[in-house]
């Protein structure tokens, strides 16, 4: 139990960077859709930022779990890093290089001709973040996590008060062009990640540029499938608020009376499904917290822990724990609701517990795919992604037309559902990891139940809703604590 805790104190501490720090982005939600009277404004913020996921992923090249893995194996850890810190400078100079050349027809590509400059501020702003990824996961490895929380703080502090400063000091909504809020937010981020290599300049100092062929070699071919897992992965996150936008760019699709054109419709659909997306963020923050800490703490466990007990145990305690999120956020979703400033996104209220059990799991087939990472056996998770990834997008484009935003919610679930299922299958075949599924499944079920009465009671807003709704909460966490920590 031991080495549990430690693994609950670490994510308490990267927790506090990434819980607050996502907390603090979390009130930005009202200032957006305060400031954005229009949806379809939000939702150029939001595609914008769906692209950004998807070249983080690529630009960091999986180096940071290449680099937990290698650090285990080799006596030389700082030749490790070298190698991997070579390899995403490469990346990214050529990322940045390509960008920058060929700007104007990529920004026409992605229909934003008239706007170039957004797609230059997001290059260099994924670009700064990927390099500083390595240094971070440096920290990581050396369990210096109030150092990491530091930092994270740190930048995404500024992001925060830049925003506020530009959307509610310098911008007007009544008289200004949406489009300057919008270039506001990525200037906002741009000085934001650069404090990430400001803060970490010790770790860039140290770095020293030997590169080792063979090592260099071993460490892409571990590299490679992760990159394509984790590509296949973002499909998964993101593409949704790119190809709600494409689908439904049709001007047989706009309902009648909705003036501003089909591409305006799109993006305003975007928008409001961005914003409810919002409120499923609870465990996406908890799991971000969540894997920063478990990465490391289960390359360790692995040659501690030769019957893998504690991994059945961990599983346990984090669907405990996304069903508690779960729950906090649907018995209580007339109060988060109030976060979306502006009553013309709240439509979209009905996709977010769908999201969420997407999101749970999102969460237990992350934790499970900690046996493909250990067993080197990382074609596995390309696999599943790719899979995964192909029917995000065979789904999308047969649904959306017809559904609209609630059928990207449901396409979300539906895949992270699938993936979930065959990597618990495959894991019990490569990798035996013994789970208790019964209680496991107790605890999701129990949550299910409890928000079908919710459901079922339809209370009105109001003290004796708020009052009835937390107790069934209160509940659940009883007994899960009953369940797992009390000793007769």
């Amino acid at each position: 139990m031991s080495a549990i805790r430690k693994l609950a104190g670490q994510t308490a501490i990267y927790g506090m960077s990434s819980i607050v720090g996502r907390l603090l982005n979390y009130l930005l939600v009202p200032i957006y859709t305060m400031v954005f009277t229009d949806p379809a404004d939000y939702g150029v913020v939001s595609e914008l930022y769906a692209y950004v996921a998807f070249f983080i992923v690529l630009l960091t090249f999986g180096m940071e779990t290449t680099f937990f893995r290698f650090i285990n194996n080799e006596q030389n850890q700082d030749k490790v890093f070298s190698n991997a810190f070579v390899s995403l400078t490469g990346i990214n100079a050529l990322f940045l290089l390509v960008v920058l050349v060929f700007l104007g027809p990529i920004s026409e590509a992605m229909l934003y001709a008239d706007h170039s400059e957004y797609i230059a501020l997001l290059a260099i702003i994924v670009a700064v973040d990927a390099m500083s990824s390595l240094p971070l996961a440096r920290l990581r490895a050396k369990e210096q996590a109030k150092q990491f929380a530091i930092v994270q703080l740190a930048s995404i502090f500024t992001n925060i008060v830049l925003n506020l400063f530009f959307l509610l000091v310098l911008f007007d909504p009544e008289t200004d062009d949406p489009a300057m809020g919008v270039l506001y937010i990525f200037i906002a981020n741009l000085v934001s990640s650069l404090i990430r290599p400001v803060l970490l300049w010790r770790e860039f100092l140290s770095i020293r540029l030997e590169v080792d062929p063979e090592l260099l070699k071993k460490m892409w071919w571990y590299a490679f499938p992760i990159v394509i897992a984790g590509f296949a992965g973002i499909i998964n996150e993101t593409i949704d608020r790119i190809l709600i936008k494409q689908l439904l760019n049709n001007v047989e699709l706009v309902p009648d009376g909705y003036i501003g054109g089909a591409l305006r419709y799109a993006e305003s659909q975007v928008g409001i499904y961005s914003a409810n997306y919002k409120l499923a963020m609870l465990i996406t923050i908890f799991l971000q917290a969540f894997r920063y800490a478990a990465e490391p703490f289960f390359f360790a466990q692995a040659k501690d822990d030769p019957k893998r007990k504690i991994y059945g145990r961990v599983m346990n305690y984090l669907i405990a724990a996304l069903a508690a999120f779960f729950l906090l956020v649907t018995l209580n979703i007339d109060i988060f609701k109030y976060f979306i400033r502006n009553e013309a996104y709240w439509e979209g209220l009905k996709v977010v517990p769908v999201l969420l059990i997407a999101n749970i799991f999102l969460g237990i087939y992350m934790n499970q795919s900690i046996w493909y990472k250990l067993s080197g056996q990382t074609k596995y998770g390309a696999y599943i992604s790719i899979v995964g990834a192909t029917a995000t997008v065979v789904l999308l484009v047969s649904l959306v037309p017809v559904f609209g935003y609630m059928a990207a919610a449901w396409t979300t679930l539906l895949v992270y559902g699938g993936q979930m299922t065959a990597s618990y299958l495959l894991g019990q075949k490569h990798y035996p990891i013994k789970y208790n599924l019964r209680k496991a499944g107790f605890y999701f079920v129990l949550a299910l139940v409890i928000y079908i009465i919710k459901r079922l009671l339809n209370l009105e807003f109001g003290f004796v809703q708020f009052f009835v709704h937390n107790i069934l909460l209160l509940l659940f966490i009883g007994v899960v604590y009953r369940i797992e920590f009390f000793k007769r």
